[in-house]
């Protein structure tokens, strides 16, 4: 089968013809008719986070059809449109008892610890496979899996109560499914900061109050929108330095700043004058939880969490395509989502 895969850091991805997967008793095959393209994929080409072993298929957000089915499993059938939780985990030790997999100590992530979905067919256990309703399409399926999961995860994390306000930095893949779930989760009002102007508008359309921080500090702009008061939850899904440090100084008393965003740079904070005094904290965001899915879908299924307008561009399986989308990532550039279609 054709495969999509990193080879080695800092060099552009590369097509290979690769084995079809075989599966084990518990296991499915699946044929992939979707693989989102996440900022993390191309901070795992940079070699800002590591991938091992090489080479390796890319692609975390996944979604498609069942071709095989191990003897073992029962619930899933060929022919099912599934979607893929990205965690493949041992299923016993102290994190999966404990319900956060994500820490899992034998746990394995697809597309960086195991060949992921820039392929043509993916091979998972059958526990990471989740039914993909009729009614949401795979792209959107696809998405989900990953920065709909995220921002679910992190939202959650905030402990985002019903009447909390919200800002929300960065309104790419994952900021724009945060926007539409934290009014979901009862937000009053959620603010949209970034400085593309096309994401902007797009978010505005989703109920959120655009920062074009390209205007004037964003945090300053939160605090002025909120007379001062700050907001109760900041998600900060951009992963730089300076976007951290905005998240924090525009909490409220008692806010909760969540960081999604990927980095190894350090953000400077005041500990007493927007912590402690606030009694505010910063909350670290890792991956999200296979619980969370099925309330995830279920909003997607009710028409609370709409990605069609998310998905900006479908791509083929072809490493160049591949290359110049996550290109296009490094640059934060136009667009929101882009999707392979195998």
């Amino acid at each position: 089968m054709k495969a999509v895969r990193l080879i080695e850091p800092q060099r552009p991805l590369q097509m290979q013809e690769i084995p079809v997967p075989e599966i084990g008793v518990n296991d499915v095959l699946v044929r992939v008719q979707a693989a989102g393209i996440c900022h993390s994929d191309a901070h795992y080409r940079a070699g800002t986070s590591r991938v091992e072993p090489l080479p390796m298929t890319l692609g975390h957000e996944v979604a498609g059809v069942i071709e095989t089915a191990g003897d073992g499993v029962t619930h899933l059938k060929p022919d099912d449109r599934v979607c893929l939780h990205y965690m493949i985990t041992c299923g016993h030790c102290v994190y999966c008892n404990a319900g956060q997999e994500q820490f899992c100590t034998g746990g394995a992530m697809i597309g960086k610890h195991r060949d992921g979905g820039y392929a043509e067919y993916i091979a998972v256990p059958a526990r990471s496979v989740f039914n993909l309703p009729a009614g949401i399409s795979f792209d959107a399926g696809a998405v989900m899996m990953c920065s709909s999961a995220t921002a679910f995860h992190a939202l959650r994390k905030a402990r985002l109560a019903a009447g909390d306000t919200v800002a929300v930095f960065g309104v790419g893949g994952l900021g724009m499914s945060a926007v539409q779930l934290a009014f979901a989760l009862g937000a009053a009002c959620v603010y949209a900061v970034d400085i593309n102007p096309a994401r902007l508008a797009l978010a505005q359309k989703y109920g959120a109050q655009p920062i074009d921080a390209t205007f004037e500090d964003a945090a300053i702009q939160v605090r002025r929108r909120t007379w001062g008061r700050g907001v109760d939850v900041a998600v900060e899904l951009i992963g730089l330095p300076q976007t951290m440090r905005q998240a924090v100084q525009s909490l409220a008393i008692q806010g909760r700043a969540a960081l999604a965003g990927i980095t190894q740079k350090s953000f400077d904070v005041r500990p007493y004058d927007e912590l402690i005094n606030r009694e505010a904290e910063i909350i670290g965001v890792s991956d999200h939880l296979a619980q969370e899915l099925p309330m995830l879908l279920e909003l997607a299924k009710l028409g609370r969490l709409d990605l069609s307008q998310v998905v900006t561009r479908s791509i083929p399986l072809a490493a160049d395509a591949i290359n110049a989308a996550l290109d296009n990532l490094d640059q934060f550039g136009e667009g929101v989502r882009v999707v392979i279609h195998p």
